[in-house]
């Protein structure tokens, strides 16, 4: 898995996100971008919506992009690790 390219296809998807970048990895921006998307941290408290929602509308989102096969199946797969990992915690 590139996660250069990964970030930038994420940007392409989400052209208005902003991205710290920085001091850190491609893979680390990534992955922190994907945990504030699923925990709806980008909108305000009161609208928010569950992430089981937002990870529906994020699937629905990259499968209708015009990415790669495989950049679809990596940012799929990637979001599937995070939602996993902030369901253990």
């Amino acid at each position: 898995m590139n996660f250069d390219e990964l970030l930038s296809a994420y940007r392409n998807i989400w052209n208005n996100r902003l991205l710290e970048t920085g001091e850190f990895s491609a893979m680390e921006i990534l992955e922190e971008a994907i945990k504030r998307e699923l925990l709806d941290e980008n909108s305000h408290p009161r609208i928010r919506k569950t992430k089981e929602e937002k990870f529906y509308f994020a699937m629905k989102r990259v499968k209708e992009s015009n990415l790669t096969t495989i950049q679809k199946y990596d940012l799929m797969a990637l979001h599937i690790e995070v939602l996993e990992e902030i369901k253990k915690n």
